[in-house]
């Protein structure tokens, strides 16, 4: 990516956006012109003859990846901040520096070109440095799940066989048991007593520049797991279509300030941090999510825009109104939201709250972005995926693979130059003419804007007719008294199938019923679509990145509805 960009520096740009022109013809519907959009955003501009040399040899050594990503930023902007955590501010020279010294300590303990190196950490400088050290000695990472329970981490571990693990010192026990030798703390509260950190490594390893390594690491994101195992997903470098299709749909500029609350371990976190390579933005951590952090963060590091997943808008939005109103967001320009649905009205309620900067990708870990809405679009309709940003395909088809009509439901395929290479332990997504299967099902309206309905195996059969639980969902989310709900297939002696519900009352005390939801969905919806059962949780299982956990809920027992015997 940042080698292509680059080029235009040089002054090939008729090559370079030949080259986009091109793919975006083969598998875009959408037309954005590179020049403009790489302009606007302030990645084209004048270099001095001597960092343009520096900087073509520097990528041409290292590549496009996070190695060569921030080699490149301490050749274009060494003074500038690249991070900033709790620990404190890292400049970009700072940064590269470190991360020589880590690559060259990992080495000495036996780390080597193609390896796979696991990481389980939270967002902070360590997540950064690891990942950066184990892509300068061209090994490969695995990125963990911070919420996974500790057999789960070690079945992982266990399946993809890493040399070695980096962790935070509190999953230390979590992770005990895994068939791995070499451990090390990335980030510990107090003393880590016999594991070596990170720190340590950092501050005795040579800070001079590594030997390029003969191949490019590759960085294995796992799959959220919510309705089975997670699987290892590869990704490899995103070209400059890549690039142009996020920054056209996304207004970020170089030299920004973003704050990245989304999981560094997932695509959208981890989208947010090669970003920042190419555009200069000093990123911004904090190790955990709290609602009124995020706003403190925001206010107090002056950032203009902030990486999240939906459920971090709701629990924002649900704060004491005295708090809200205590912060000012003047310098955020792009709330940009990614990983799950916005459910009910929570596009429109943020927006009205924090004004028109909501930006929503749809998109999964096997293709990366998809489509992007953007506010207006969000203001037309509160419960779209937005539109396929340039050169990127979204098609639907049927079962037989044959496009289906505008506004009508079938499975989503996507095309574009970020499908991942299969799982690590085989198999991989159906494609068909060079488009993936996501997985879900939804449509097109004739604005081209896409609307996802569900899962395609989520999907049940009540009484003859299809309902997707999504839109039961979206539909229970908006009773003013409810927090938020899910809903899940489950068997019915007369209609075959049924929905079951399960609901998070705003009021914890009961003073919603039943019936009265029921009644809500039946006057909202057709009949077919009312559950047959509702249960109120005092919350719904979810992951790290906020998707709802629907295997749980599946398992969930009736016990737990309240007002039942």
């Amino acid at each position: 990516m940042l080698r292509a960009l680059t080029g235009h520096a040089f002054g090939v740009a008729t090559g370079v956006v030949a080259d986009v022109a091109s793919a975006g013809r083969s598998v875009g519907r959408s037309v954005a012109n590179p020049v403009v959009v790489l302009g606007r955003a302030g990645i084209l501009q004048p270099y001095s003859p001597l960092t343009l040399a520096r900087l073509g040899l520097t990528l041409s050594r290292w590549g496009t990846g996070l190695a060569g990503g921030y080699a490149s930023l301490a050749v274009r902007f060494p003074d500038r901040t690249a991070l900033v955590d709790e620990s404190g501010e890292l400049t970009v020279a700072e940064l590269h520096a470190r991360t020589n010294a880590l690559a060259h300590q990992l080495r000495e303990r036996g780390v080597r070109e193609g390896d796979l190196v696991a990481v389980l950490c939270r967002n902070h400088r360590g997540f950064v440095e690891a990942t950066v050290a184990v892509a300068k000695l061209g090994a490969d990472v695995i990125f963990l799940n911070t919420a996974f329970a500790g057999p789960q981490l070690v079945e992982i571990l266990d399946r993809e066989s890493p040399v070695a693990l980096i962790h935070d010192d509190e999953f230390a026990t979590a992770v005990g048991e895994a068939a791995v030798s070499l451990r090390l703390i990335a980030w510990s509260e107090g003393a880590a007593e016999g594991t070596e950190t990170l720190e340590q490594l950092i501050a005795t390893g040579s800070r001079g520049d590594l030997t390029p390594p003969g191949r490019t690491g590759r960085i294995v994101v796992l799959t959220s797991g919510t309705t089975g195992a997670p699987k290892g997903a590869p990704r490899s470098e995103a070209g400059i279509a890549g690039a142009v299709s996020i920054l056209g749909a996304l207004p970020l500029r170089q030299g920004g300030r973003t704050y990245v609350a989304a999981p560094l371990f997932h695509t959208w976190g981890l989208a947010h941090l090669a970003l920042a390579t190419l555009l200069g933005s000093t990123v911004v951590l904090r190790r955990r999510f709290e609602p009124e952090e995020l706003l403190r963060t925001i206010e107090e590091e002056r950032c203009d825009a902030v990486a999240v997943v939906p459920v971090m808008l709701q629990r924002v939005l649900q704060l004491p109104a005295e708090v809200l109103d205590h912060y000012r967001l003047d310098t955020l320009r792009v709330v940009a939201s990614s990983g799950s649905a916005l459910a009910g009205d929570l596009a429109t309620e943020w927006m009205d709250r924090f004004g028109d900067t909501l930006y929503s990708t749809y998109g999964s870990t096997e293709v990366a972005h998809a489509a992007v809405a953007g506010p207006a679009d969000l203001r037309a309709c509160p419960g779209t995926a937005g539109r396929p940003p340039y050169a990127v395909t979204v098609r639907i088809l049927d079962d037989d693979g044959v496009e289906v009509a505008t506004g009508e439901t079938g499975r989503i395929f996507v095309g574009n130059g970020l499908l991942f290479e299969g799982y690590t332990g085989g198999g991989s997504k159906e494609v068909l003419d060079g488009l993936m299967a996501t997985g879900d099902v939804g449509r097109l309206d004739a604005a081209g804007r896409l609307f996802v309905e569900g899962r395609d195996d989520e999907m049940i059969v009540s009484g003859g007719e299809n309902v997707f639980p999504q839109e039961v969902e979206d539909c229970l989310a908006r009773h003013p008294a409810v927090r938020e709900a899910a809903a899940v297939g489950v068997e019915d002696a007369e209609f075959g199938a049924r929905l079951r519900a399960f609901v998070v009352p705003l009021d914890t005390s009961g003073r919603i019923e039943e019936d009265e939801l029921k009644a809500w969905v039946r006057d909202h919806l057709a009949r077919y679509k009312v559950p047959r059962e509702i249960v109120f949780l005092e919350e719904l299982p979810r992951n790290a990145t906020g998707k709802v956990l629907k295997r749980d809920l599946v398992e969930a027992k009736r016990s737990r509805q309240r007002g039942k015997s």
